[in-house]
């Protein structure tokens, strides 16, 4: 059964997990509805483009272009860490974007894989996440398919253009994660990664 995270919550993923290869990380989120027509009576959701990318950090830091993988990159040289595409819209149930991370095979230079989103052309369209609603991420067994923990974003995050949604990590010969969700004000993912330059 899988965890259920809060913010700030870490859980092992491998210690818990023995045999644990590969993860899937899965990414969903929906479109709040956007009120119009006469007095609000007619609604439909706004599109908004969420962009899901992985940054691979040595030492806590990102050491280059060639380390963030994203739907400009979708695989980092390693191989170990793949993005399976972008979705413009955040339409459908299930995850709207996924990244696969061969845990395994990681070099070990590489401490932390920092899991961010941040809306496309959020500025340019007066987004943000406040107009976002079930939003989640998730770890799943690539093997066996099964979740093994998400975590709901609940905060309200009105305002605020980019997001670190959470963080796989090593700790000694374990995998980690950590539910983060902290939301940014980047106005996009070159100035989101400035953060972990220094």
């Amino acid at each position: 059964m899988a965890v259920s995270l809060k913010k700030g919550e870490r859980i092992s993923l491998t210690k818990d997990n023995p045999g644990l290869e590969k993860v899937i990380v899965g990414l969903g989120w929906d479109s709040a509805e956007k009120k119009g027509g006469f007095f609000g009576i007619l609604s439909q959701p706004q599109q908004i483009d969420c962009d899901a990318s992985a940054l691979v950090l040595k030492g806590g830091r990102l050491c280059g272009n060639a380390d963030i993988v994203y739907f400009g990159n979708l695989r980092h040289a390693s191989g170990t860490v793949v993005h399976h595409g972008d979705n413009l819209t955040g339409d459908g149930a299930g995850d709207d974007e996924q990244i696969f991370i061969d845990l395994v095979h990681v070099p070990k230079e590489y401490d932390r894989i920092v899991v961010v989103v941040n809306i496309y052309h959020a500025v340019e369209r007066s987004q943000h996440f406040g107009m976002i609603r079930n939003a989640f991420i998730r770890i799943v067994n690539e093997k066996t398919r099964a979740e093994l923990c998400r975590y709901n974003l609940t905060d309200d995050y009105s305002k605020m253009t980019a997001m670190v949604f959470g963080e796989l990590y090593r700790d000694g010969t374990e995998w980690k994660f950590a539910a983060v969700g902290q939301g940014t004000t980047d106005p996009g993912l070159a100035e989101l990664c400035k953060r972990y330059v220094n």
